[in-house]
């Protein structure tokens, strides 16, 4: 298996041959293409190893930087891999040393993202894949280092051969560290589960904890585990982590990640003006007077790359299919409270005759659960190219994603009223350029739909006990799912100010929406879901969209403008 997988991956490495052969000899558009396709992967190896430091952002940088200026040296382009990756390991090593004499500041890594937070968050791991994901906060510094590497062996996207290179040691050493390490983050998820549990003893031990995992504290921990006959029952199987992580992708590049192509403090002109050979047919290109966007990323004059990740294969197949509905007059569980942030508009809907469609201003009724969806008309496909990659996850006020091209998109809703409830203020469709539909929803239920058959009043918007999330007066219901075709391009921004939501957005094709919405009760699901399309002019557009591109996005109006 082990040798196979070897084969296949050497293989992968192959394929970019001649992108890295056109990238050595100048060609701008085939570095870009280099640039997009492995970043994601070097992201990932400091961000795991770093967890998310401060720092992650700046030794990323040095790494693309280091791997651009000396590609010209690399005489094996099969090897381009595990060459990019030991660069990445020798800037961890290098900020280690730096670092060395002075203490970390803690303080700017807790401003910066936590790694495992962001691993369980934009993969949605959940289980005992979370408690993986969480266990690597309490590896010591060097463990982590290697965890990074051995995670990527394991998920494919690294061999074993490339994982002792990059750590500088032999295969045999390298299977010895591995193994410790894996021993070392087994402790760590009986720490993570402990701490998840009721244990009264471990309450009193970590009385005076003060919430940051670190060697010492693991030690206390597993101490009181090892003892504990509460902590230290498992009540189910525990699965090797080499098992959890098996095809687990990599965690996106934030979107808007930048790259600047300063050298050495000097500006890209500078360093086009005094480097030679490849660099500087590189630099020279990149500091012509234009912006050029290929599919993958955007190269600024005066030498920045934007990253913007396009999907190169398909979304993940959505866990709870369909869900649908329209009707007129509003009915839903939840309780009414007054929107914060928008205007309510007449509740009917509008057509104006010089403009496409018709604003989804108005509030629809759930259909009956076994009410199949209409046919969903198929319109054409070129595929969607999304600043957030194969998956963005958006849980954040301002967090946007920018959508171009012809097809299908998904939305997905995650409502989190236990972490706070009451108003939503929604997201918004802005800059648009061409034509944007509301084609379907689904996702098997709608969000107001019941969620417990223990508890009536939760649904999921909430429950009487934590509250609701609740969207302004005559907005429309969201599903789980919500379905967009875009011809053109728009960008979509999450609002969230008063209830706590998040939005997870996938481009996708005619296929996934039209299994989507034929997934009913009978195959688990709490309903079909709804087609909206007509297939003409006539398709809902959805509500706050606009043409215009306001400074914030949550002052467009709840009427569409298109």
């Amino acid at each position: 298996m082990i040798r196979e997988r070897t084969y296949v991956d050497e293989a992968a490495g192959r394929q970019w041959r001649s992108t890295i052969a056109a990238a050595q000899a100048g060609d701008r558009q085939a570095l870009d293409e280099l640039v997009e396709g492995w970043l994601p992967l070097v992201y990932n190896v400091v961000g795991r190893a770093l967890n998310g430091h401060a720092d992650v952002d700046d030794v990323v940088q040095e790494t693309m930087l280091r791997a651009v200026d000396h590609l010209g040296s690399l005489r094996d382009p099969d090897s381009f891999r595990s060459w990019l990756v030991a660069i990445a390991m020798r800037q961890i090593r290098d900020r280690a040393r730096r670092r060395q004499p002075a203490p970390l500041d803690e303080s700017a890594a807790r401003e910066a993202t936590d790694f495992a937070e962001l691993t369980v968050l934009r993969l949605q791991l959940e289980g005992q894949r979370r408690e993986v994901a969480e266990a690597v906060r309490w590896l010591d510094d060097e463990d982590r280092h290697l965890l990074s590497l051995w995670w990527l062996e394991v998920a494919g996207e690294l061999t074993r051969r490339e994982l002792a290179a990059a750590a500088g040691i032999s295969r045999q050493h390298a299977a010895v560290r591995v193994q410790r390490v894996k021993e070392r983050l087994e402790t760590a998820r009986g720490i993570v589960r402990a701490l998840d549990g009721a244990c009264p003893d471990l309450r009193e031990v970590t009385a005076r904890w003060n919430g940051r995992p670190d060697s010492v504290w693991r030690k206390r921990l597993a101490r009181h585990i090892r003892g504990c006959g509460y902590c230290g029952d498992t009540r189910e199987a525990v699965v090797p982590a080499e098992r959890l992580l098996v095809g687990i992708a990599l965690v996106p590049v934030p979107v808007g990640f930048t790259l600047s192509l300063a050298f050495g403090g000097k500006t890209a002109v500078a360093a086009t003006a005094t480097s030679v050979g490849w660099s500087a047919k590189v630099m020279a290109a990149l500091t012509q007077p234009a912006v050029a966007v290929t599919a993958g990323a955007t190269i600024v004059a005066g030498g920045a790359y934007v990253v913007t990740q396009p999907p190169d294969a398909p979304p993940p197949r959505v866990t709870a299919p369909t869900a649908a509905s329209t009707a007129r007059p509003p009915s839903s569980p939840t309780p009414s409270l007054s929107p914060t942030a928008t205007p309510s508009p007449s509740p009917s809907q509008t057509r104006k005759v010089e403009l496409y469609g018709s604003a989804v201003d108005a509030v629809d009724r759930a259909p009956d659960p076994n009410a199949e969806p209409a046919a969903l008309p198929r319109r054409p496909e070129s595929g969607i190219t999304s600043t957030g990659g194969a998956h963005a996850v958006m849980n954040h006020r301002g967090d946007s994603v920018t959508l171009t091209g012809r097809g299908y998109v998904l939305v997905r809703w995650q409502i989190s009223p236990q972490y706070r409830a009451g108003s939503l203020v929604m997201p918004a469709w802005t800059g648009l350029k061409g034509r944007l539909f509301h084609v379907a929803s689904g996702g098997g239920r709608r969000m107001d739909d019941r969620v417990s058959s223990t508890d009536t009043s939760a649904t999921g918007m909430g429950n009487s006990t934590t509250g609701y999330a609740v969207p302004p007066s005559g907005t429309q219901q969201m599903w789980q799912n919500e379905w967009f075709y875009v011809d053109g391009s728009v960008t979509l921004t999450q609002n969230e100010r008063g209830a706590d939501y998040g939005l997870s957005v996938f481009p996708s094709n005619w296929d996934a929406v039209n299994e989507d919405v034929n997934h009913g009760p009978p195959d688990g699901a709490t309903r079909y879901g709804l087609v909206r399309d007509t297939g003409k002019d006539d398709t809902p557009v959805p509500q706050y969209a606009t043409r215009a591109t306001p400074a914030d996005a949550a002052t467009v109006p709840q009427k569409s403008r298109v």
